[in-house]
C-alpha cells in the first residue's frame, strides 16, 4: 500500500469520477485507475462501484477511506515534524471560518503568514460554527474562527476568545424601524424575521434571547449563509439581526440599534493536542504564542479560554459592547 495510492482514492471519492480524480492528480487515467484496481487486489475488496453514469464507494470503500485520510494526514505531519525540527515550516494549514469574522484581520494575517512560510499550503473553508467546531475536533481543520452565544462553550478544544459584541437588527430603507435611533426585541418580534437555520450556533443567538425576553417571533425564511440575508431584507421581505460590526458592510439595508440585543462571543479555538507547526506558527502570528497552554473547554474556569493579546491583526470594533459576546452569523 502506497501513499499515492490513498491520494487517488481520496480523489476518486471526493469527485464521484476517475476522470476529474486524474485531472486533480495529474496523472493520466489509466495510471490512476491501475493503482486503485492494484490497491483493491491488495485489500482482498472493491472500494468503487463502477457504472457508466457514475462513480460511488462500496461499503468496503467507506470504511477504507477514513482512515486513508488519516494515514495522509500522519504521513504529512511527519514530514512537517521533521522540517520543523531543522527551523522550517512547511505543510499544510487548514483555517475554518465564519463568514462574518470582524475580531481579526484574516486576510492581512494570512499575508504575514505566507511571508514568512512560503511553503506551507493554506486552505480555508467557509461554514457555520456548528460544523467547522466538529471538523477542528476531528482534525479536518487545523484551528477555526467561530461566533457563538455566550452561554455556548466548544467542547474538547482550546479556546481564545477574540471579541464581544450586541447584534444589531437590518432592515429595508423604507421599513418603518429603518427611522428610529433604538428599538427592542418586543418590537421586533412583530416583524418576519430571515435567519441561519435552527439548531445553528448563529441562530440560538437570537432564539435564546427572544426566548428569555418571554417573546415569540416568525422566521419564515432560513438562509444557510449571512451573506444572502441582505437579498431578502432589502426588497422589505423580512428583517435579520447580525454581529453590530458587520452589518454596516451590507448594501441596500438600513442598521438599527437594539437596545436589548443579544451578544456574540467571537472566538478562535483549536486542538492543543494535536498541533502541527503549521498551525502553531499561525497562532503565533495572531500573538498566542503558547498555543498548548490551556485546558480543552468545560465549565467555569477550567475552559482554558484565553484573551488576544494586542497586535498587528485583531480589529477594534467601533460599537462593541466588550461586556458581552458575539455571534457564529
Amino acid at each position: 500500500m502506497e501513499l499515492q495510492q490513498l491520494r487517488y482514492v481520496i480523489a476518486v471519492a471526493e469527485t464521484n469520477s476517475f476522470t476529474r480524480a486524474a485531472e486533480r492528480c495529474l496523472v493520466v487515467q489509466s495510471a490512476l485507475s491501475h493503482q486503485i484496481a492494484r490497491l483493491e487486489r491488495e485489500l482482498g475488496a472493491r472500494l468503487f462501484e463502477r457504472t457508466s453514469r457514475r462513480v460511488s464507494l462500496t461499503p468496503a470503500g467507506a470504511a477504507f477511506l477514513p482512515a486513508a485520510r488519516q494515514c495522509l494526514d500522519a504521513a504529512e505531519r511527519a514530514a512537517a515534524e521533521v522540517a520543523a525540527a531543522v527551523g522550517e515550516v512547511r505543510g499544510r494549514l487548514a483555517v475554518g471560518l465564519i463568514p462574518t469574522v470582524t475580531a481579526v484581520d484574516i486576510p492581512a494575517a494570512l499575508r504575514d503568514f505566507r511571508e514568512r512560510y512560503p511553503q506551507v499550503r493554506i486552505g480555508l473553508r467557509v461554514g457555520a460554527s456548528n460544523d467547522l467546531a466538529e471538523q477542528v475536533r476531528d482534525g479536518t481543520l487545523d484551528l477555526a474562527f467561530l461566533g457563538l452565544p455566550v452561554s455556548a462553550r466548544p467542547q474538547g478544544v482550546a479556546m481564545l476568545e477574540l471579541a464581544r459584541e450586541r447584534l444589531v437588527a437590518v432592515v429595508a430603507p423604507d421599513h418603518p424601524l429603518a427611522a428610529e435611533e433604538s428599538v427592542d426585541l418586543r418590537r421586533l418580534a412583530a416583524e418576519p424575521f430571515v435567519d441561519l437555520p435552527a439548531g445553528t450556533a448563529g441562530r440560538a443567538q437570537s432564539d435564546e434571547a427572544f426566548a428569555a425576553a418571554g417573546l415569540a417571533r416568525q422566521v419564515p425564511f432560513e438562509v444557510t449563509t449571512a451573506d444572502y440575508i441582505e437579498q431578502l431584507v432589502a426588497p422589505g421581505l423580512a428583517v435579520a439581526m447580525l454581529p453590530a460590526t458587520w452589518a454596516p458592510r451590507l448594501r441596500g439595508v438600513t442598521v438599527v440599534a437594539v437596545s436589548d440585543a443579544p451578544l456574540r462571543v467571537e472566538c478562535v479555538i483549536w486542538r492543543p493536542e494535536i498541533r502541527t507547526p503549521a498551525a502553531t506558527a499561525f497562532l503565533a502570528i495572531l500573538g498566542i504564542e503558547d498555543a498548548g497552554v490551556g485546558a480543552q473547554s468545560g465549565s467555569g474556569d477550567e475552559r482554558g479560554e484565553q484573551r488576544l493579546p494586542e497586535g498587528p491583526h485583531p480589529q477594534s470594533a467601533r460599537g462593541v459592547d466588550m461586556a458581552g459576546a458575539a455571534d457564529a452569523h
